[in-house]
Parts: C-alpha cells; sequence; structure tokens
C-alpha cells in the first residue's frame, strides 16, 4: 500500500461513489468543546463505506482477467458493495450471510442483483461456506478485512478528510474487519503526519482492541453487539501489525452508548446511522483526551439500521437530556 495508489484508487472510485459530505455537528461541538466533523459515508450508493474498497478491489482484479463471478461473506454492508460492485462491472456475485441476517441489508444486496445465501452462524462460518464455494466454482473470492484493495480504497476516505479539514487533528473510526482504519489512517499519515486516530470497537466485540492493547492479534468467544459493523471474533496478525504503527488510541463502546448516539445524531444532526456508524460519536461523547477548540472528524459508516433498533434508540433515549 502507497500513496500513490492510493491517489490513483480515488480517481476511479469517484466514478462510481462521489466524494462524501462533512458536515459540522454544532450539538456535538456544545458537549465535547470541539470542533466536530461528521464525515457522512452513510449516504453514498450502497449507504456505507464499504462501496470504495469493493469497487477497487474488483476493479483490480478484472485487470488480470475476466472471472466468472466473485463471491464474498458479509454480515452485511461488504456485501451489499460487493453485489453494488458487481453489478456494475457486470459479474455475477454470490453472498453467503450468517443465519437470519437482518431483513434491511439482506434486501439490498438482493436489490443489486446478487444471490445470498445463508450459512453459518457467524461470519467466520459464513467465510469458510464461500471459500468451498469460490474454489468449486472458481471465483473470485473478495475477502473483507484481507482483500488487499478494500484498505486502498478505504484510504480514498482519508485523502478526502485531509483536503476537506486541511487543520484535521483527531478522526475517530469505528473498526471491524480493519480494512476502513488500516487504509484511511495509512493515507491520513501520510499527507498529515500528526493527525490522531482513534479506533472504535464494541465493547461486546472487542477483538482487534484487545489486540492492539495486547500487542498481538486476539480472538474473542463472542461478538454479540447489536454494531452488525464491528462484529468480528479474530483478528489476524497482519492487520494488527499493521494498526500498531498506525493508530493511535483504541477505545471500547457498550451497547448502550450505541444507541444513545443512534439517538443524538438522529434528533440533533438529522442523520440516520446504524450502529457501526454511530459508534465514533458514542466514542467521541464518552473521550476525556479531547481539548478545547480541537478539530475531529467522526466517521459514519454507514446507515442499514432496522426499523425496530431505530425505534428502539428513539424510545430509550427520547428523554435524555445528556
Amino acid at each position: 500500500m502507497d500513496i500513490r495508489t492510493i491517489q490513483e484508487a480515488r480517481d476511479l472510485i469517484r466514478k462510481y461513489v462521489p466524494t462524501s459530505r462533512l458536515l459540522r455537528a454544532q450539538s456535538l461541538k456544545e458537549v465535547s468543546g470541539a470542533e466536530v466533523y461528521l464525515k457522512l459515508e452513510n449516504e453514498g450508493p450502497t449507504s456505507s463505506f464499504k462501496a470504495r474498497g469493493a469497487i477497487y478491489s474488483l476493479w483490480r482484479r478484472l485487470q488480470y482477467g475476466r472471472i466468472a463471478g466473485v463471491v464474498t461473506a458479509s454480515s452485511g454492508n461488504h456485501g451489499i458493495a460487493t453485489a453494488f460492485a458487481a453489478r456494475q462491472m457486470g459479474v455475477p456475485a454470490t453472498i453467503f450471510l450468517p443465519v437470519n441476517p437482518g431483513p434491511v441489508k439482506r434486501a439490498r444486496i438482493v436489490q443489486q442483483g446478487a444471490q445470498v445465501i445463508e450459512a453459518g452462524r457467524f461470519l467466520e462460518e459464513s467465510r469458510e461456506h464461500a471459500t468451498r464455494y469460490a474454489t468449486q466454482h472458481r471465483w473470485y473470492n473478495l475477502v473483507d478485512g484481507q482483500t488487499e484493495g478494500l484498505a486502498i480504497g478505504a484510504g480514498t476516505l482519508g485523502c478526502e478528510i485531509v483536503e476537506q479539514v486541511p487543520r484535521v487533528d483527531a478522526i475517530y473510526v469505528p473498526v471491524g474487519d480493519s480494512s476502513l482504519i488500516r487504509g484511511l489512517a495509512f493515507a491520513v499519515k501520510q499527507m498529515k503526519a500528526d493527525v490522531r486516530v482513534v479506533g472504535v470497537q464494541a465493547e461486546r466485540a472487542p477483538a482487534y482492541y484487545r489486540s492492539w492493547t495486547e500487542r498481538r492479534a486476539q480472538s474473542t468467544e463472542f461478538s454479540d453487539t447489536i454494531a452488525e459493523g464491528l462484529a468480528t471474533r479474530h483478528a489476524q496478525e497482519n492487520n494488527v501489525t499493521e494498526m500498531l504503527d498506525l493508530v493511535d488510541q483504541m477505545q471500547l463502546v457498550s451497547d448502550e452508548e450505541i444507541l444513545r448516539a443512534i439517538y443524538r445524531l438522529l434528533i440533533d444532526e438529522h442523520i440516520v446511522a446504524e450502529p457501526a456508524g454511530a459508534a465514533s460519536t458514542a466514542a467521541l461523547l464518552q473521550s476525556d483526551h479531547l481539548q478545547a477548540g480541537e478539530k475531529v472528524v467522526l466517521i459514519v459508516t454507514g446507515a442499514n439500521i432496522e426499523g425496530e433498533l431505530l425505534r428502539r434508540a428513539v424510545l430509550s433515549h427520547r428523554s435524555d437530556k445528556v
């Protein structure tokens, strides 16, 4: 991964994914004292940042010749993005989801014309099914968190942030499979080395938090957070090594704090965020590392939220005076 490749990827990606808006969040400034901006990846064509990496990865693979199809396993957003990229490039797609997936994300995959197969209790088991499928059918397996092009695509987001907020001091980044934070942090630090990059994980899915803290890859027996996009049970060794060089801080947030952040974004900023997308806001609301006047960017990674979960966030926090 190098900054020139990321910049070249940006030229390709913006043909499919426009530069996302940056919104000044006055309500969060009042709470934190910092100058807070929301980077709205939830407004993209798949309602998440994942389209960037999927477009670039599939395009790069096609430079080596046509393929029979593309397959992947996902908790939702990566599957939507892969289906979107495949449709744009005229390639069949099959997406493996854990059994009983969220209907909103499942429906969006189907809308993009991909085949959906539900297999496995957890994402890791779904990945095993996808790997076997790729081998049997000789399809390209676009592995979330492992295919290098995903981090390169995510790096284009970092380039945009530095251009939109040249004096940015800190960026809060939700961490699931780690492609986003690795690509974004690499690009940002190439352009502005003193930016503080803060990774955010759910308390009930802390594999990368533990890995960063203990300086080696860790696994957890559970990942039952409401934030599906953060529900990773096994940290990859190579990813952890990159994060140790690029990430300045890691922070955990509870499901309750995520629900409160969803509510705050909806009511105060009129932004719809799924749980993973609201994690960066949840972290800011709990942070004690901010200084008055700091310029802070929160990545709102996605908006694919189930209606019942949005209702739960509103009903449980509408009387909040925080």
